[in-house]
């Protein structure tokens, strides 16, 4: 599967680690292979220099021309409305959960994983309802249809290509 995601002018990024952790930027200029300027005026990010491995790509891009000024970058920023399109992402959602989670306390906890068992006890019980509910009119299918009866592979055969079919009609009728 090709990458989608390029270091390139615009593209907006997620610092991954450092003392910006967890704040959204974007790539005004690639210095060389490992680092890249960054500025992320919406975010609280100042204009400076980040190693590459820092920065989590997203699938968000500006049009940027290289070395643009915060102005310009806070203006496209808003423009394209980046800080509410991220907010609806997945990935914004699941660090969202992953920090209440890190906050949660021992009671909480415990309340979640009764919660969470009285939830798949609801789930488990109408599981198992609907499974009897399909297995009663299943059988009540099963019971209006009428048994087949046994029939040998040769005398399929026979019957498939009429052989006999005279003679055993003709001995069904004496």
């Amino acid at each position: 599967m090709p990458y989608e995601r390029f270091v390139q002018l615009g593209r907006v990024a997620y610092i991954a680690y450092g003392p910006d952790k967890g704040k959204l930027c974007c790539i005004t200029n690639i210095i060389n292979q490992t680092r890249v300027l960054v500025d992320g005026p919406s975010s609280n990010v100042r204009r400076k220099a980040l190693n590459i491995k820092s920065l989590h790509l997203t699938k968000f891009v500006l049009k940027l021309l290289p070395g643009a000024r915060t102005k310009t970058v806070k203006a496209l920023w808003d423009k394209h409305d980046v800080n509410t399109k991220w907010s609806e992402t997945r990935w914004c959602k699941k660090l969202q959960a992953k920090k209440i989670r890190e906050k949660m306390n021992d009671f909480d906890r415990y309340k979640l994983m009764h919660a969470k068992a009285a939830y798949n006890r609801i789930l488990h019980q109408e599981y198992g309802r609907l499974k009897k509910k399909s297995k009663e009119s299943l059988a009540k299918l099963a019971i209006k249809t009428k048994k087949r009866k046994f029939v040998s592979k040769s005398q399929r055969y026979a019957n498939k290509h009429k052989i006999f079919a005279a003679s055993t009609t003709a001995a069904k009728k004496k």
